[in-house]
């Protein structure tokens, strides 16, 4: 066993025996990263009640009283169980502050009754509308919305879900395998797929392609 595995193993043997330094100092870490994750997955209807901060502080709370459930001993494990922490923590603020309020025009499904990957689905829908600045577009951004979400809606789940992880919330490919319980190479191959694919769909919907 060499040094750096040492160190890394020691790291989350405090951290999963309670030690609450240890955990502030996970949290602190990798804290703009989270934040990059809580933004991307927050339901924008939410925006003007809660912010990225927001979802950590609650987080961070609940990690604390989850100690005992961080699991593995690679480099990223801490950072790999900070990450899930925040995603149900989100479903759990979704749940609490949307309540029975969780269609938007008829077409939604309640957070609550989502599946991972139509929340992701949701959320790229709205990043990659944003992104397209066309003053065509501009014009009818909801028509180019939900074309764009239907279009999403038909990529491989677990593709789409990789895209997610790897370009938005810009986890690394060892990261990707560990959170997706898949073998790197195949996250590596279904990243490019899954961005081949999403390059045609945006030249598909918008003639538009801010990736090229």
């Amino acid at each position: 066993m060499n040094t750096e595995h040492e160190t890394t193993s020691s790291r989350i043997a405090r951290v999963r025996a309670g030690d609450t330094q240890a955990l502030v100092a996970a949290f602190d870490e990798y804290r703009l990263r989270l934040a990059k994750i809580a933004f991307f997955r927050l339901d924008q209807r939410l925006a003007g009640r809660l912010d990225p901060d927001d979802v950590l502080q609650e987080a961070y709370i609940s990690a604390a009283q989850r100690c005992a459930h961080v699991e593995g001993d690679t480099e990223s494990a801490l950072f790999i169980w900070l990450r899930l922490i925040v995603v149900q923590t989100l479903v759990d603020m979704h749940r609490r502050h949307l309540g029975a309020q969780m269609r938007d025009a008829g077409r939604e499904i309640p957070l609550h009754q989502r599946s991972p990957s139509e929340s992701t689905c949701l959320s790229m829908t709205r990043y990659l509308a944003a992104s397209v600045t066309s003053p065509s577009l501009a014009m009818r951004r909801s028509e180019f919305s939900e074309q764009l979400h239907h279009a999403l809606d038909r990529m491989d789940p677990l593709d789409r879900e990789v895209l997610a992880l790897r370009h938005f919330e810009e986890l690394t490919n060892q990261e990707i395998a560990e959170v997706l319980g898949i073998q790197q190479k195949a996250a590596s191959i279904r990243y490019v797929r899954a961005l081949r694919r999403l390059k045609a769909i945006l030249d598909e919907v918008s003639g538009v392609n801010p990736w090229t």
